[in-house]
């Protein structure tokens, strides 16, 4: 009988626990812009969601976040800190409204006194953004690249869809839908985003960016700014 031998269950339990809700960071404590979107009105139903979301990873994720993660990441394998604190500055200098900015530092702090407080040995970093922190924990955890792409981009889609099935709102087994649906995409997303070339990191996403700046000053709402 064939059996599939996972190569490091440790490093997949790491993995595991670094995208879990249980991790004290805040990550589901936002949306990104999110909320405004579904309160304006730009975003009314399960297809709606599904564009949203789609259009942010392909678009967002895939030429951010993932090629940012990939070289903090080989930073410390090189053990090279002055490329790791060179890709944490460009981490927080990408955020484009207070609101995200705020995002990533209270997370990637809240990621940083865990990490701390795990007896861990850590790089100084004055501001850890949210991307290095989670680096830095895949690294130490013995997490592949790959794979921690892989939890960063699921940990995001995960909040984002908890937003949705609060404020649109969505059924559990739309949620469901809508995660099969994402899921399949989250190969390409990974695998365009680990061969984006330095110089062309960065997203254009004037929605998302509107939506996350319209949501600091919104009347009533359930996610922080």
């Amino acid at each position: 009988m064939d059996k599939t031998v996972v190569q490091n269950p440790l490093a997949l339990l790491s993995l595991m626990r670094l995208v879990s809700p249980a991790l004290p960071v805040g990550t589901y404590s936002y949306s990104q812009g999110f909320e405004f979107a579904i309160d304006a009105g730009w975003v009314k139903d399960k297809q709606q969601v599904s564009a949203w979301l789609q259009g942010v990873m392909q678009a967002g994720i895939c030429h951010l976040e993932i090629p940012l993660l990939r070289n903090c990441y080989q930073a410390l394998q090189q053990e090279n800190i002055a490329q790791l604190i060179y890709w944490n500055q460009e981490s927080l200098a990408a955020r484009e409204s207070n609101e995200l900015q705020l995002e990533d530092m209270q997370m990637g702090r809240a990621l940083w006194r865990l990490l701390t407080d795990l007896k861990m040995l850590l790089p100084e970093l004055q501001q850890p953004s949210w991307i290095t922190a989670y680096s830095v924990a895949a690294f130490q955890w013995q997490i592949t690249l790959q794979d921690a792409a892989y939890g960063f981009v699921w940990s995001w889609m995960e909040n984002q869809l908890m937003v949705a099935a609060k404020l649109v709102p969505l059924g559990q087994t739309d949620v469901q839908r809508l995660t099969g649906e994402l899921i399949r995409i989250i190969p390409d997303v990974v695998n365009v985003g680990l061969l984006v070339e330095d110089d062309d990191i960065g997203m254009g996403m004037p929605g998302l960016v509107i939506g996350s700046m319209k949501h600091e000053t919104q009347y009533s709402r359930l996610f922080r700014s």
